[in-house]
């Protein structure tokens, strides 16, 4: 059965792609970045990142988009019939990425239940390992997590009634509430973290340039790979939230809208992240580089015990920073989900809570599967290889089909015709030849790494991951749409 699917206004599109963009990497992962890859002279590839692949590549999405108003898979079915499994490999990428990232979220929700008694107790690691992420020993495969079991449960019921509304019913009017919330609650933390003693030592760590190394290319790469999952670039969630446009739509104006506000973000929760890495300096005397850690540790071991050590404040600081974790991680993953959810739903005339249903009840089995023993391994292994494997060719690749089989040339008077920001001759030549070169040679270098790394397991996981989305990008190719109901 075909449903309208429509925003009430531009206000919920820029809400919810905000909401997509902004998530677990601006709070944990881009702080890490910056001070890992140069410090203050970092913002140099940072910003040449945004310029000349974030801001096109988006701009591109959003005239694809608003132009077809279909599915991801239907778009690309439209410029080529064969281009239907690339989509579907792409969307089935996008979905692997909900599943695991369900499992974070319920790693982020059993610390929020924590945070109200602190019962991850002193030994902070040993509670992450023992009750919520597991370890990398392949023998503890062989019992769940239980409270990160539960949660995951909890999150795939709350992203199933979310995501079986109507886009503007649902994501829409949730993403209207969590992002200014979240965006409070982090200036909160911020705010105070700039008073504690010793936010100093962090914030000099973190802005100290080091300027020799802007000659060293890994340094570049991090910043266009920070851009490219940041802004959740080329993962069919912008081109598909633009399909839901209203007539009229500003399409550029709303790209340097969202763009601006996922930089501001990702930079002032750095700010707030090591001022609390410099307290905890201070107060241990141990060095900066023996706190800062990415992802995971920073955030489930490493905050943990700066909070056991903050007194009365702490008590209120660690609920507020793993709730703001929540919100932005929930408004992503519903911009994770709505590629799958847009394309099985129009690919098989299904209606879209029939659909959100289906795909819940698939994705939370997958998602308890990864609460073992061995969670936080498993989901370690699998985001590497589905982010630098699968979805960086598969932009690259989008990048080549909209770009050389689809006319450019017609997209530029419909960005053009309400916009501030005009796209011409520059914009096509960074879409048709900059940047495939750059994704593609992100991607060979990204293989290099990574199977060259690799040990036996994580190569077996990423072999059936490989086989499993090449097998289901050809069967949902090949199967027939039913016949629509209405």
């Amino acid at each position: 059965m075909s449903e309208k699917l429509e925003w009430d206004s531009s206000l919920s599109f820029i809400f919810a792609m905000i909401g997509a963009a902004v998530g677990l990497g601006n709070i944990w992962r881009f702080s890490y970045v910056l001070y890992s890859n140069g410090g203050g002279s970092f913002f140099i590839p940072y910003f040449t990142a945004i310029a000349i692949m974030g801001i096109p590549f988006l701009i591109l999405e959003y005239g694809v988009g608003f132009s077809f108003k279909e599915s991801f898979s239907k778009i690309l079915k439209d410029i080529n019939e064969r281009f239907e499994y690339i989509a579907w490999a792409l969307v089935l990428f996008v979905f692997i990425v909900t599943i695991y990232y369900m499992v974070i979220l319920s790693w982020d929700m059993v610390y929020l239940l924590s945070s109200f008694t602190f019962s991850w107790g002193a030994d902070t690691a040993a509670y992450f390992t023992t009750t919520v992420g597991g370890s990398s020993d392949l023998a503890s495969a062989g019992f769940l997590l239980v409270p990160t079991t539960i949660c995951v449960i909890l999150m795939w019921i709350v992203l199933w009634y979310i995501s079986h509304k109507n886009v503007d019913e649902g994501i829409g009017k949730v993403s209207k509430v969590l992002i200014p919330a979240l965006f409070v609650i982090m200036a909160i933390i911020v705010v105070y973290a700039l008073t504690l003693p010793g936010h100093m030592i962090g914030v000099d760590a973190l802005l100290r340039p080091r300027w020799s190394m802007l000659l060293d290319i890994n340094i570049w790469l991090a910043a266009f790979a920070q851009i490219i999952f940041s802004l959740s670039m080329g993962q069919a969630i912008a081109l598909t939230y633009a399909s839901y446009l209203p007539k009229a739509s500003k399409l550029t104006d709303n790209v340097l809208i969202v763009v601006a506000s996922n930089s501001l973000f990702e930079i002032f929760t750095a700010f707030g992240v090591f001022s609390i890495l410099g307290y905890m300096s201070l107060h241990s005397g141990m060095a900066m580089t023996k706190l800062v850690t990415e992802g995971t540790g920073l955030v489930f071991i490493v905050f943990p015990m700066i909070f056991n050590i903050m007194g009365p404040i702490g008590r209120i600081l660690a609920p507020l920073l793993f709730l703001a974790i929540l919100f932005a991680g929930i408004t992503s993953a519903l911009g994770f989900f709505e590629p799958m959810l847009s394309s099985t739903s129009a690919k098989f005339n299904l209606g879209r809570r029939k659909t959100a249903g289906i795909l819940s009840i698939i994705g939370c089995a997958f998602s308890v599967l990864l609460t073992t023993g061995i969670s936080s391994y498993l989901v370690g292994i699998i985001d590497s290889f589905v982010n630098q494997f699968g979805i960086l060719l598969l932009i690259g690749v989008q990048c080549v089909i909209f770009a050389w089989f689809y006319k450019l040339d017609d997209l530029v008077p419909i960005l053009n015709e309400n916009g501030h920001l005009k796209v011409g001759k520059l914009w096509k030549f960074v879409i048709k030849y900059l940047l495939p070169i750059v994704l593609f040679a992100m991607w060979i270098y990204g293989m290099y790494e990574l199977f060259m790394n690799a040990a036996t397991f994580e190569l077996i996981i990423d072999l059936i991951i490989m086989v499993s989305v090449l097998a289901f990008s050809i069967i949902l190719t090949r199967l027939s749409p039913r016949e629509d109901e209405s």
